[in-house]
């Protein structure tokens, strides 16, 4: 099991659901966890599959956050040149 699931309380929670607890900060590092994996010695092809959607589903959410902090910003900057 992903460290992604280790923060959630209940099981029946979604992966989307039990990482949108984390930082931007803490999915970055979960992504790279993901990555990382890839490229070390306990590769196996039975797992790929799920470790690359659990990449891809961390990739969405992270776009997703900057594109929110981003817009926060935005709001912000307009907010303040008055």
């Amino acid at each position: 099991m992903s460290k992604v699931a280790t923060k959630t309380t209940k099981s029946t929670k979604t992966q989307s659901e039990a990482t949108s607890e984390f930082t931007v900060s803490e999915k970055l590092a979960q992504l790279d966890e993901q990555v990382e994996w890839f490229y070390g010695d306990d590769f196996s092809l039975d797992q790929a599959l799920e470790k690359y959607q659990v990449a891809a589903d961390l990739t969405k959410e992270i776009e997703r956050d900057l594109s929110e902090l981003k817009n926060q910003v935005e709001v912000i900057a307009d907010f303040t040149k008055d």
